[in-house]
């Protein structure tokens, strides 16, 4: 089981950028997949992007490519989701999540509120 903590996220207005943590740790990442999804108030949780910790396969949600940006750091077994051009619609708790690839995230974070007003 991975451990996953959360940090980054707030308030912002539209158009401006956030940057998103999460902290890894309990086994190794090799063969895994990290990544975020995000609920807004009322629906239901929806992905957002995710990598591969092996062969950095990156893939993202239509509704956030060209202004989310996934990465890895290997050193400190962190993913980060660094968010540009919010927009109000982007408004969700954020969800950290891992799991082995081609198989269902196993291990989720606490959530992180981001806020972006109009």
């Amino acid at each position: 089981q991975v451990q996953l903590v959360e940090s980054g996220g707030g308030l912002v207005q539209a158009g401006g950028s956030l940057r998103l943590s999460c902290a890894a740790s309990g086994r190794t990442l090799s063969g895994y997949r990290m990544g975020w999804f995000r609920q807004a108030p009322g629906k239901e949780r929806e992905f957002v992007a995710s990598i591969n910790w092996s062969d950095g396969n990156i893939y993202y949600a239509d509704s956030v490519k060209g202004r989310f940006y996934i990465s890895r750091d290997n050193a400190k077994n962190t993913v980060n989701l660094q968010m540009n051009s919010l927009k109000p619609e982007d408004t969700a708790i954020y969800y950290c999540t891992a799991g082995p690839v081609g198989s269902r995230w196993s291990s989720w974070g606490q959530g992180t509120q981001v806020t972006v007003s109009s």
